[in-house]
């Protein structure tokens, strides 16, 4: 369903919450049932070269404390997601080139032959040809967010790059047929509800197979520490009106909601979110990957959180899917 800037501020204002959420949910549940999708996100460097202005992984944070995880620590975490039933690794790290395209190949590699699972990869800035080796070596679907589409803003909070740059890498994953996924973040400082409703446009007509939108939450060594939070009920809007105008894509409920509020998650499952990543990053440097406080804060072993996760999507009445989880636009083109 399209929707011009009018009509997305209306409802992002709070105009009609219970028409949303009502629309928003029954469009999951007619395109994906009552499956919720699992995605076992492994972290394995919190390096970064960037210099994001909201992001605790910047490279000028001198008090991160840093960690990169081998080959056999990626290989053992991924190990873990057959076991838990979840059809899709997430790689992820900072914008940490130590890590060759060949390392990053040759893992996609084995992951895919030895566990049978769907592979994405969020890796950040890379260029074509090393995009093009990981799809020839297996990897599924690439995560490059946008956190704004509003140029002004997106140079505030991203020092030294550009917007144009980095939209030209979503059209190279897109290409090379990877699954491609983008999103913004709801309350960056400078953010008005007329740029995030400019936001909501131009991700949904970029025709995406996977979109996030989470919540500003400011890390005390950024130089965004003493902005104001964002507003959760901005998000839960955000996430609807994505959900109604892009039926088809994955939306995940972000783990920045039950950063603000325990339990946020849940709420957004109910209001068209189809997907949860939780975080099997080893539990001794998992607290490190440290992007915005509460973030990887929960204190149990990856088996026991997932399986607390999945208790979670059950007390709702939806099911935790083992599905590898591609989006239903691959098959209808839509």
């Amino acid at each position: 369903m399209s929707m011009n800037v009018s009509e997305i501020l209306d409802l992002l204002s709070g105009a009609d919450d219970a028409g949303l959420y009502a629309r928003a949910n029954a469009t999951r549940h007619d395109v994906f049932g009552d499956d919720i999708f699992l995605r076992g996100i492994v972290e394995f460097s919190n390096h970064c070269c960037r210099r994001c202005n909201y992001c605790g992984l910047r490279a000028p944070n001198a008090h991160a404390t840093r960690y990169r995880l081998d080959r056999e620590q990626i290989l053992d975490a991924a190990a873990l997601l057959p076991a838990v039933g979840f059809g899709t690794l997430v790689l992820q790290s900072g914008d940490d080139f130590s890590y060759s395209a060949e390392d990053i190949g040759s893992l996609v590699r084995e992951i895919k032959e030895r566990f049978h699972i769907a592979v994405t990869l969020s890796l950040g800035d890379r260029t074509r040809d090393e995009f093009a080796l990981w799809r020839d070596c297996g990897a599924d679907r690439y995560l490059i967010k946008l956190e704004t589409t509003d140029e002004t803003l997106y140079a505030r909070c991203r020092p030294g790059e550009n917007l144009a740059d980095r939209l030209r890498r979503i059209e190279e994953l897109k290409g090379l047929g990877y699954e491609v996924g983008s999103g913004v973040i709801t309350g960056l400082p400078g953010m008005t509800e007329e740029i995030l409703a400019r936001d909501i446009e131009r991700l949904s007509a970029l025709g995406l197979d996977m979109l996030a939108v989470g919540p500003f939450v400011p890390h005390p060594q950024t130089p965004f520490a003493d902005a104001p939070h964002g507003d959760l009920d901005v998000n839960y809007r955000a996430a609807a009106l994505l959900r109604v105008m892009n039926p088809q894509a994955n939306i995940p409920a972000t783990s920045a909601l039950d950063a603000l509020e325990p339990g946020a998650r849940r709420t957004g499952l109910m209001r068209g979110c189809n997907v949860i990543m939780p975080s099997l990053t080893p539990q001794d440097v998992r607290a490190a990957y440290n992007i915005y406080p509460g973030k990887n804060t929960f204190a149990s072993d990856a088996l026991a959180f997932a399986d607390e996760v999945k208790t979670m999507i059950r007390e709702l009445g939806l099911v935790p899917s083992a599905s590898q989880g591609f989006s239903p636009r691959r098959n209808t083109n839509v």
